[in-house]
């Protein structure tokens, strides 16, 4: 018999605990909640202050009864889930189940696990916090009532299946909004005029700049022209040399939105793959005989940049050894997001000193990727700023200027183990000029004009998405990956090229919450939700009031909605062609990927196929079909000509449809990793990378 029952989540985590406390110790896992609201009916008491009908989950009743058959035997029941919201509501579920009063000192926190962390939380046990089991509570009665007024009518209306909430809707809205943005783009042409110099042998670039008094903006070819016949020869002279020391500062220690926007930049790992690796490197890892399992990140759902004094300590001791003390930071204080709770530290490594070289023959591939990102910028947030030096050279050839950027490291600080990636891609490499005074003379070697066209803005990516919603102040760190996973599995959205497409029953969808329910979608007043949830957290508020001051209108909203919404009958729409297999007519079917052609014979015939997309473009090769999108049996995107087989053009770049300058031959989007480049196929023409 143990004196002691401790009951965590996760099996792997209790593994871990265990071997800390003891022999007095048994710690079981929960496997996550055991009561939740039934999946059959609201379970909320509309007309009874929301009370909230809690049932034990299917399948959790012998886990349960096990947790009740050890918590008898035991003297004493600590119950240590997660350090959050989600965490504390498990909590006092377990205390209800297991008679455990809440208000004893029975509630065990960290937010690590090693035995330093594990031994003294257990020194300061504390009751149940109300006020989170309360905002967690607000947060699922919510939802619950968003989601179980909103979906029935959705399922009567369009199609069984459907569904809508607070966080997913907006996500979905802004997604659409974006598309509509892309769709609606004009292209702008402009123009710019490149020069490569040359200074006692040693070369460098230039771009047009303008006149001595101000920049300007070449909008056409007429304009160029009229610059270079401005320009007299190939001569030009340095008027103007400006030099700057400029200091850059590292990125603070990872939130949870910035780890996974981090890791879609540099790993190319979705978000729910990102929260995966980090909830088994939390959790703990098997580091063999002499230390065991050990956690190796700090918890991982967490708004707050902020380190903890101990940490800090030893990370400053490992800079000062590895690379010098001039290479400290010298800030006092991390600057926090006015927005954050600031509940927890940031995501950062246990200790310091388990480098990921040290784990490479223990942790898995992705495991070590993850660990050695959140290990590196741990490292350089507490490292001293870079400072680089800046040069701007104008260079002038009678009214025409030119000027010239560059910079060189100077004191590399954080840079040395790690630097931020960008949505934007920005080439972080040193870009040096030769040394240049004013008055100097230097030749032209060429002045060469390009023609560029405006690029829409880009599609969402998982990482610009996250970040844009937390910008809005739109869910919290622990419903962005099962947000974005949401939104596919409904099929209101499909990935191509890892960015967000919204589908034809999703801008269904959305149109429908638009027109009846426009507070659910309203920006604004989802932040402010946000934020009056956040009060309850803190004690300033009763969720009840929160919750009535919502429902009051929506519950005449959904009303409404369910006797004046019209039902959409999406007909099967024929397609002119038909099936290859029985000779009947094909239809167009609305799926969960958007619209596909099936044979009107189904179920007696199954044929299915693709919708072949033109993309506007003539084909260049045969001169009669048009490009259309296809994709290959792995799902990958590629573009041919509708004339195939007679025609056998392929590319797996976009081409545009407009030619080349020079060559007059064809143009293509060449997807890299600084954005999208338009080049020829068969000359050596390309424009600037657009982000």
């Amino acid at each position: 018999m143990s004196d002691y029952l401790v009951i965590v989540e996760s099996p792997a985590k209790a593994k871990t605990i265990e071997k800390y406390l003891g022999k007095k110790y048994k710690v079981k896992a929960s496997i996550g909640h055991v009561r939740d609201l039934p999946r059959s009916q609201m379970g909320v008491d509309t007309e009874n202050n929301y009370e909230p009908k809690y049932i034990t989950i299917r399948g959790k009743g012998p886990v349960l009864q096990e947790l009740k058959t050890a918590a008898k035997k035991a003297k004493k029941i600590y119950l240590a889930a997660d350090p959050d919201r989600e965490g504390e509501a498990i909590a006092w579920h377990l205390a209800n189940s297991l008679n455990v009063d809440i208000e004893s000192d029975c509630r065990v926190v960290f937010n690590e696990i090693t035995k330093e962390a594990i031994l003294e939380s257990f020194k300061h046990p504390r009751p149940i916090n109300m006020d989170l089991v309360d905002a967690q509570q607000a947060r699922r009665i919510l939802d619950r009532l968003v989601g179980y007024n909103i979906s029935p009518i959705l399922w009567k209306k369009v199609k069984k299946g459907l569904s809508a909430g607070r966080v997913q809707s907006v996500a979905l809205r802004l997604i659409i909004d974006r598309e509509d943005e892309i769709n609606n783009f004009t292209p702008e042409e402009y123009w710019t005029i490149e020069g490569q110099f040359d200074k006692n042998k040693k070369a460098f670039d230039a771009l047009y700049y303008g006149s001595e008094k101000e920049k300007r903006k070449l909008s056409n070819e007429e304009e160029v022209k009229e610059v270079l016949k401005l320009m007299k020869g190939k001569k030009f002279e340095v008027a103007n040399v400006v030099k700057k020391e400029r200091k850059r500062n590292p990125a603070p220690s990872f939130t949870t939105s910035s780890l996974q926007q981090e890791a879609a930049r540099k790993l190319n790992f979705r978000a729910r793959k990102t929260m995966m690796l980090a909830q088994q490197l939390y959790e703990g890892i098997d580091l063999g005989k002499k230390q065991g399992t050990v956690g190796l990140i700090t918890y991982m759902r967490t708004d707050s940049t902020r380190i903890s004094d101990s940490a800090k300590a030893d990370v400053q001791e490992y800079i000062k050894t590895e690379f010098g003390a001039e290479f400290i930071s010298t800030k006092k204080v991390e600057k926090q997001s006015k927005k954050a709770q600031d509940a927890h530290e940031a995501v950062r490594p246990t200790s310091v000193l388990r480098t990921p070289n040290e784990l490479k023959a223990i942790l898995s591939r992705d495991q070590l990727k993850l660990y050695k990102l959140i290990w590196e910028r741990f490292i350089a947030s507490q490292m001293a700023s870079a400072i680089l030096d800046t040069v701007a050279v104008d260079l002038k050839n009678g009214e025409v200027y030119f000027r010239a950027n560059g910079s060189q490291v100077k004191f590399p600080g954080f840079m040395k183990v790690y630097v931020e990636g960008s949505d934007d891609q920005t080439d972080d490499k040193d870009k040096l000029l030769p040394v240049l005074e004013v008055g100097d003379k230097v030749n032209a070697l060429s002045i060469d004009p390009k023609q560029h066209f405006t690029q829409p803005p880009p599609r969402y990516s998982e990482a610009r998405l996250v970040k844009t919603l937390e910008e809005l102040g739109i869910g919290r760190p622990s419903t962005y990956a099962p947000t974005l996973d949401t939104i596919q599995k409904r099929g209101y959205v499909a990935l191509e090229t890892k960015r967000f497409v919204p589908t034809e029953l999703g801008t269904i969808v959305h149109q429908l919450v638009l027109e009846f329910f426009p507070q659910i979608l309203d920006i604004e007043f989802t932040a402010q939700m946000e934020r009056d949830l956040d009060s309850v957290e803190e004690g300033q508020v009763k969720w009840v009031e929160v919750i009535d001051g919502f429902y009051q209108d929506f519950e005449k909203r959904v009303i409404y909605a369910d006797a004046e919404m019209e039902k959409i009958v999406i007909k099967d729409e024929p397609t002119g062609e038909d099936c290859e297999n029985c000779g009947s007519p094909m239809v167009y079917k609305l799926g969960r990927y958007g619209k596909f052609m099936a044979c009107s014979n189904f179920p007696e015939c199954r044929n299915t196929k693709a919708i072949i997309k033109e993309i506007g473009v003539p084909c260049r090769v045969c001169g009669e079909g048009q490009i259309v999108e296809r994709k290959s049996k792995t799902k990958r995107l590629f573009y041919g000509c509708n004339q195939y087989p007679t025609c056998e053009f392929v590319s797996w770049d976009k081409p545009i449809n407009r030619p080349c300058p020079k060559c007059n031959e064809m143009l293509v989007e060449k997807k890299l990793k600084k954005g999208i480049q338009i080049q020829c196929v068969a000359c050596d023409y390309k424009e600037d990378p657009q982000s």
